[in-house]
């Protein structure tokens, strides 16, 4: 096992950047989840760490070792891919412990190993057939095994379960978490999908346009998202956003839109300027149907869609002229077009300045913020169909 360390890391095609300053470091032991859109770099990072691409510029140690200039092969490295790689002709004993044959290990190591690894992930009775005779959640498992065999550092992983469907990727996570609890392998995962992040990782390394956004646990990119594009991409679904100016009206602090609707804003944020221009979020699931009505925590919508998913219900509704979602487990029986009133949990609120997107504080800004964003600014409406779409 191995810690990881990239400093300054740059990488560019043909004078393009597609990796910005990239620093970070993994611990030995550590499952880290990079995650993010189509080309936001994630794989790209993933296989300069395997040395599959090389760097512009920067260092990368895996332990002690600066491997910059170290072949693939001498990095001690395993790597699972997105489209399983195996040989057809081989049986699945001979795929798991083909790297060891060309290591010219003995063959009875090399069937230890094998087996080792196959009791581990239920392979056994599966060793003497082909890849064409297995499901696609077995191939995965051969991939892993294959992986194991060679005892490496750290695994790499490259959406690994991209090809299969929803409920093999809910059974292929919970082995592979596992797995890691079992081997305390360092492992590096790259996925798109954001759920698969929260309940693999350890901490999370959220990317977009070639620039880390945020590093943190799960629950706390979650809960305390640094930025418009982390708390929009974070969460299934995505949080609520609606643009506005905060002023003072009737003693109390709130958010008014374009088209002069009032929105509560909580009291942590009264200290604010009047005139700042903010985007205001809240999650799907701090939003509920409510008899009371309280303009302190309330506010009026009216329904446009209703998807039932059986556990919960996700009901879209226009508010302030802009789409708003909630996420009940209550079965409320609403229609589009009913008028309802929505009580907001203004404890799980966030703002965030309108101009350089980073989340405002609580107890941090008394006037206009001033930091900038380290990725270029989403204008709202770009947050808003990327959310809803």
């Amino acid at each position: 096992m191995a810690s990881i360390t990239i400093n300054n890391l740059h990488k560019s095609y043909h004078q393009v950047p597609v990796l910005k300053e990239i620093n970070l470091a993994m611990a030995d032991g550590e499952f880290v989840v990079l995650v993010g859109p189509s080309g936001c770099g994630k794989s790209t990072l993933l296989r300069t760490i395997a040395g599959l691409e090389t760097i512009t510029s920067g260092e990368i140690q895996i332990g002690d070792r600066r491997v910059n200039d170290v072949p693939p092969k001498d990095r001690d490295i395993s790597m699972v891919f997105q489209s399983y790689a195996l040989y057809p002709h081989m049986t699945v004993e001979r795929n798991m412990g083909f790297s060891l044959e060309l290591q010219k290990q003995p063959k009875e190591v090399i069937k230890a190993a094998v087996a080792k690894a196959a009791e581990t992930l239920g392979l056994t009775h599966l060793l003497q057939r082909r890849p064409k005779e297995l499901s696609g959640g077995q191939r995965q498992r051969v991939a892993m095994g294959r992986a194991i065999v060679r005892q490496p550092q750290v695994f790499l992983f490259d959406e690994p379960l991209s090809n299969l469907d929803a409920q093999l990727r809910v059974q292929m996570r919970v082995e592979i978490k596992a797995l890691h609890q079992k081997m305390k392998t360092t492992v590096v995962y790259v996925t798109h999908d954001q759920v698969e992040a929260m309940t693999l990782a350890d901490r999370i390394v959220v990317m977009n346009g070639g620039i880390i956004q945020q590093v943190g646990p799960p629950l706390e990119l979650y809960d305390a998202p640094a930025n418009v594009f982390v708390a929009s991409f974070m969460g299934s679904p995505s949080m609520n956003f609606i643009a506005g100016t905060l002023c003072h009206q009737q003693g109390r602090q709130w958010l008014k839109t374009d088209n002069g609707s009032l929105l509560p804003v909580a009291q942590e944020y009264h200290q604010l300027e009047d005139g700042l221009e903010v985007i205001y979020g809240i999650r799907p699931e701090s939003v509920s149907i409510s008899e009371q009505v309280d303009p302190s925590c309330c506010i009026d919508a009216t329904v446009t869609v209703v998807e039932p998913t059986g556990l919960s219900e996700l009901i879209y509704c226009e508010v302030a002229g802009q789409q708003f979602c909630i996420y009940t487990m209550e079965r409320p029986q609403c229609r589009a077009g009913d008028r309802i009133n929505l009580h907001l949990d203004l404890s799980r609120m966030h703002l965030f300045d309108a101009t350089s997107q980073q989340r405002i504080a609580l107890g941090q800004c008394q006037t206009k913020p001033t930091a900038q964003s380290s990725s270029q600014p989403l204008g709202i409406e770009t947050v808003l169909s990327a959310s809803n779409g």
